[in-house]
Formats: C-alpha cells, sequence, structure tokens
C-alpha cells in the first residue's frame, strides 16, 4: 500500500463567517470576552467539518440562532504572521435577520461580551483593519451577487 500524497501536503487554518444583515443594511457584529476587537460571526473549521457546517455550528454556539448560510460571498487568503498560520477565511451570505429572529439572540457569556447593528464606519472602527476590509467586500459582493476572492483582505483584478 502507497502512502496517500496528499497526507505529505502543507496543512491550512480555516475560518468561516457569515454576514447577517438587519432591514436598514447594517452588520452584525459580536465582541469577544478574549480580544480587543470585534469579531464577525463564525470561527474555526474544525477536522472532517465543512465550512458551510462550521457556520451552521458556529451561529448555534455563538447567537443561539438556527441558521442556513446562503452563498459564499469572500475568499480570504490571510498570510502567515507571528504566532498564526497561513490561512483561508469564508464568509457566506446570512441574509437579514428580522427583529423577532433577533430577540432570540444569546450569547454565551463566557466567550461574548455583546452584539450590535453596525453601518459600515462603524465597523471599520470596531474591527481590525483586515476584518474591516473583509467584511466591505463581503457586504459589496452580497448587493452585486457575486463572490470575491481577496488576499489579507485586499482585492486583486
Amino acid at each position: 500500500m502507497t502512502a496517500d500524497y496528499t497526507a505529505s501536503l502543507p496543512r491550512k487554518r480555516i475560518g468561516a463567517g457569515v454576514v447577517l444583515l438587519d432591514p436598514q443594511g447594517r452588520v452584525l457584529l459580536v465582541e469577544p470576552t478574549y480580544k480587543p476587537y470585534w469579531e464577525i460571526p463564525g470561527g474555526a473549521v474544525e477536522a472532517d467539518e465543512s465550512p458551510r457546517a462550521a457556520v451552521v455550528r458556529e451561529i448555534k454556539e455563538e447567537l443561539a440562532l438556527d441558521l442556513e448560510p446562503g452563498r459564499l460571498l469572500v475568499t480570504d487568503w490571510v498570510p502567515p504572521r507571528p504566532g498564526r498560520t497561513e490561512g483561508l477565511m469564508l464568509l457566506f451570505d446570512g441574509g437579514v435577520l428580522t427583529p423577532d429572529r433577533t430577540a432570540h439572540i444569546d450569547l454565551p457569556p463566557d466567550e461574548l461580551r455583546s452584539w450590535a447593528w453596525c453601518t459600515e464606519r462603524e465597523a471599520a472602527e470596531r474591527l481590525s483593519g483586515l476584518l474591516a476590509r473583509r467584511m466591505t467586500a463581503a457586504v459589496r459582493a452580497r448587493a452585486e451577487s457575486t463572490a470575491v476572492y481577496l488576499e489579507d483582505g485586499f482585492g486583486h483584478s
């Protein structure tokens, strides 16, 4: 029996998140208890888990919402940096949350301090530069019914 060639290939970290909007077009952001900046809802894709399944799991864990994500909006390759490996970050369309659904949000207090609906400007103030670029690209991709590829949050023509 020969060794599986794919076992020798590099491994990449994968994260998956979701873009949730309110009826006014603001994005939902969460405030972690363990970071100085806000985050896009979602998280790490676990071994043998699809990115789509990770989004469903993370949104259930973080917001207590059952959500069926829509189409992929962003694929963002993030280069390695001190203390972090390179990775692929994916953002899916979560659609518009009605006030009735929003009322059911329940945060895990050990992980998330709060959540908020944010305009693009507010999101840019609360997110890291990388996450702000990724979120802006995702909202535009959603509006334009397209998907985009980024590297470190920057688009390529």
